[in-house]
């Protein structure tokens, strides 16, 4: 894949390690000379110092022969607008973070997918998972979140069916661990102390379900 990454915050330069390690074509583009210079020295890559709204930027980053671009800046304009100029350039797959909700329907419209502001998303969660302690996030994903619980030994939902405790709106149990053994959780599979669940729950929902789960299993 060659990949364009436009920013080097935390974000970009994480991604541009990542994608670089795995093998990727990778381009990174900056307006600061020295977080270019850095992560050069860091990784096998590109990178470029200038504005990504620029097309001669882009023509230098090899926006033609792209697969993708995504957009990791705190500037929403800034982001916008270069996946506004990778479509015109026919980049297949873009990509952005939303640093404000109410300019979301703006990137949707030009068909890039979204990220929302990722410190909210951190802060949100670090607040739910600090109140409930014994759940574990596994992953934040774009619509809902993937989290796991250790069934309790007496708690009210062991020894009942998975029909028995799904009347939990937007929220999915994925997988049962049980010892060594994986178990796809039908509707007349039991919960049994030990079992560690695994469950999907929309972004909306995810306070509702962790303290749902809570209240069965701990």
């Amino acid at each position: 894949m060659y990949l364009i990454i436009v920013g080097l915050g935390g974000i970009g330069r994480s991604l541009a390690g990542i994608a670089s390690e795995n093998g990727h074509s990778v381009v990174v583009i900056d307006k600061d000379e020295d977080r270019c210079a850095d992560i050069l020295s860091q990784h096998d890559l590109l990178a470029i110092a200038g504005n990504a709204t620029d097309k001669a930027t882009l023509e230098d980053a090899g926006i033609d022969r792209a697969d993708a671009l995504v957009a990791t800046t705190s500037d929403d304009a800034l982001n916008l607008m270069a996946c506004w100029l990778a479509k015109k350039y026919a980049v297949k797959t873009l990509v952005s973070i939303v640093n404000q909700k109410e300019h979301s329907d703006l990137f949707k419209e030009v068909g890039v997918r979204i990220s929302e502001n990722p410190d909210e998303i951190v802060a949100r969660s670090l607040y739910l998972w600090s109140e409930n302690p014994d759940t574990q996030l596994l992953a934040s994903i774009e619509g809902g979140s993937i989290f796991e619980v250790t069934a309790s030994e007496g708690a009210k939902g062991v020894n009942k069916t998975v029909k028995d405790v799904s009347d939990m709106k937007d929220m999915l149990y994925i997988a049962i661990r049980r010892g060594g053994k994986l178990i796809i959780p039908s509707g007349n599979v039991t919960f049994m102390p030990g079992d560690v669940i695994t469950v999907f729950t929309k972004k909306e929902s995810e306070g509702r379900s962790v303290e749902y789960m809570d209240e069965l299993f701990h």
